[in-house]
């Protein structure tokens, strides 16, 4: 019985599980939550909430219904002048 073929299909399914683990690391380090309360005026992510269209449209800073995309994990640590972001969408301001 020749052994190549056998060899050649243990380094294709060695590849191939490799590159699947490669791929779902990449996967979970490019993670990403809507965060609110976090953009700058003009500067927020598409559907933001009531008073915004899309992206680009929050009427202030901070706006509590607007969202950023941030990295997964991170959006309840980043502090503004008003208080943290959040993964719970706010008001509309006034």
């Amino acid at each position: 019985m020749n052994k190549m073929p056998a060899l050649a299909l243990a380094a294709s399914v060695a590849t191939a599980v490799t590159l699947a683990a490669g791929t779902t690391s990449a996967s979970a380090a490019d993670a990403k939550e809507k965060c609110y309360g976090v953009a700058l005026k003009g500067q927020n992510d598409c559907a933001a909430g009531p008073g915004t269209t899309c992206a680009g449209t929050a009427k202030v800073d901070y706006q509590r219904n607007s969202w950023k995309l941030v990295p997964a994990g991170t959006c309840e640590t980043i502090k503004t002048p008003n208080s943290h972001g959040t993964l719970v969408q706010g008001p509309a301001p006034v």
